[in-house]
């Protein structure tokens, strides 16, 4: 009878395992070394390394069996490539944006920009600064300086003109000039042109008669633009209208006796108004002042005729007066 065989501790058991893994791994290195050399010791005659190819060469199983169908895989493999990827549906519900057209909202907070002393901007005053930069902006810029093609100033003939008076006022010249000649370059308010040349609103606002260059107003920025009007377009079309210097001076001295009559009527209808206020007040005082007589039994008397008559005297004034009793 054969004695039983002895157990193995577990430490034992884990090292048995152990080297039985490592002594399969060596067969199967030893075999596939045996198959590589066979395999180059006997070639496949059509050059495709064997039945199943070299092992170190990659071969397509779907190959074409004619040039346009080769054509027709290669596109098919190009559009592959350039499809978008699928969208993993683990991800859940999301939507893509376009990032270039995103706005930068500054995640819903008030910055410094957006205040004005101790007020906040509001929306429309933002978006109307935002209007004046770009338009600033568009005015600023300036075309290249080329000697044959470039305009010159009309004063002094230099190439460095204001390029602002040449897009807003089609006036050729320089900022030099412009500061020499004030009297024909110098800018007008609104307000100026119809005070000292007698325009109108609009005459004004037509841009093809009088063109204008708007600027932020300097009191406030919740004002309206100032609309600004060059000098020598402004006389042009003043001398047009009144017949020339003269005749608008002859208005506007006609304008100033007309306000000068109209001031005194004023003056004097206020003064008409006044003294009949005061002739009431007068009047009124008159009422006031008006005595009425209290008067009161002070005697009595008898006629000869034995009639009882009362003596009476008003304690106000000392009028006296006779009453026949009854």
């Amino acid at each position: 009878m054969s004695a039983p065989a002895p157990s193995l501790t577990p430490s034992q058991a884990r090292l048995a395992a152990l080297n039985r893994l490592k002594a399969k791994n060596k067969i199967i290195q030893s075999n596939n070394v045996e198959s590589s050399s066979s395999s180059s010791r006997n070639p496949n005659p059509n050059g495709n390394g064997g039945a199943n190819g070299h092992p170190y060469v990659h071969k397509a199983n779907n190959v074409p069996s004619t040039s346009r169908n080769m054509v027709q895989a290669q596109q098919q493999s190009k559009e592959e490539t350039q499809a978008p990827l699928r969208r993993d549906p683990g991800l859940g519900k999301y939507f893509e944006y376009d990032l270039s057209k995103l706005h930068n909202s500054r995640g819903g907070f008030l910055t410094e920009e957006d205040k004005e002393g101790d007020r906040i901007k509001s929306v429309i005053e933002l978006a109307r600064e935002k209007a004046r930069e770009k338009q600033m902006m568009r005015e600023g810029e300036e075309p290249a300086i080329r000697i044959d093609k470039s305009p010159r100033c009309e004063e002094c003939n230099t190439l460095e003109i204001n390029n602002q008076f040449l897009k807003v006022f089609d006036v050729k010249v320089c900022k030099t000039c412009e500061k020499k000649f004030p009297e024909k370059y110098s800018l007008l308010t609104k307000t100026e042109c119809k005070e000292d040349y007698l325009l109108t609103d609009p005459e004004l606002k037509d841009e093809d008669l009088l063109p204008h260059l708007l600027r932020p107003n300097p009191h406030a920025s919740t004002y309206s633009n100032m609309m600004l009007f060059l000098r020598i377009q402004v006389e042009k079309v003043a001398w047009d209208k009144w017949g020339g210097e003269e005749g608008l001076d002859k208005e506007w001295e006609r304008r100033e006796v007309f306000k000068k009559r109209k001031r005194e009527e004023k003056f004097e209808q206020g003064l008409r108004d006044l003294r009949k206020r005061t002739r009431n007040n007068i009047y009124q005082r008159k009422q006031e002042a008006e005595h009425i007589h209290q008067f009161e039994d002070i005697d009595e008397m008898i006629d000869d005729q034995g009639d009882k008559r009362v003596l009476q005297r008003c304690f106000g004034c000392g009028s006296e007066k006779e009453i026949e009793v009854l």
